[in-house]
């Protein structure tokens, strides 16, 4: 499991648009609002692919 920070992530808006996002690209993650984080669970490409949604996302 893969800890990314995501420091703009504010509110539960936040979290839905990350969640929609990374279930369309079949990754299995899990988001902490609290924490600011997003754990990915996969290969390096599947963390990669992740970090590309978030920026793609404007985080």
């Amino acid at each position: 499991m893969t800890v990314l920070k995501v420091e703009d992530m504010h509110c539960e808006k936040c979290v839905e648009r990350i969640s929609k996002a990374f279930d369309k690209a079949e990754l299995t993650y899990e988001v902490n609002l609290s924490d600011k984080t997003v754990s990915v669970d996969g290969c390096e490409n599947c963390v990669a692919k992740a970090k590309e949604i978030l920026e793609d996302l404007g985080f």
